[in-house]
């Protein structure tokens, strides 16, 4: 077995809180104020943008309606135009942050299609950049963060706060 020592996610890891019993972490995330706990980077109307707590490149991140959802047909006109000024806001932030070279955006819609929570409708968005898919991805199934999920989210939340609406 191959280890790859990491000290710094000692921290994110003895501070990762169960899902609630009595429901979707998803939507009981954003029920509480604290959005630094929470990583929470920008509340609308109808949706929100967080950090993904798993990310695959630093500066991930999810745009979520508030609604428990699980399929694009549940959403509502209002609340799926939102859905999309609310990623391509996420995208701005990214792009003001961090130069990606390029984004990825996707849904995974039901457990088979990938979703880790397939029960609330989630977009990622991920910036990439050339060769962020190196060996240790690869070969290694190891992804390597070069920064702390608190530094990512002080970053991008600034960004969402400084871009024009």
């Amino acid at each position: 077995m191959d280890h790859l020592w990491s000290p710094w996610r000692y921290r994110y890891v003895t501070k990762a809180e169960p899902e609630p019993a009595s429901g979707c972490v998803f939507c009981h995330q954003p029920l509480d104020s604290d959005d630094r706990h929470h990583y929470i980077l920008h509340r609308a109307r109808f949706c929100y943008a967080m950090l993904n707590l798993y990310p695959y490149t630093s500066g991930h991140l999810m745009v979520l309606p508030y609604r428990h959802l699980s399929s694009l047909d549940q959403l509502t006109p209002e609340e799926a135009s939102e859905l999309m000024e609310v990623t391509r806001l996420a995208t701005r932030a990214l792009t003001a942050t961090y130069q990606p070279k390029g984004i990825n955006l996707g849904m995974n819609l039901g457990e088979c299609a990938g979703a880790g929570i397939a029960t609330h409708l989630h977009m990622h968005v991920l910036p990439r950049w050339p060769g962020d898919v190196n060996f240790m991805t690869a070969i290694g199934e190891t992804r390597v963060l070069p920064e702390d999920l608190e530094t990512t989210f002080d970053k991008l939340h600034t960004a969402f706060r400084e871009l024009p609406a």
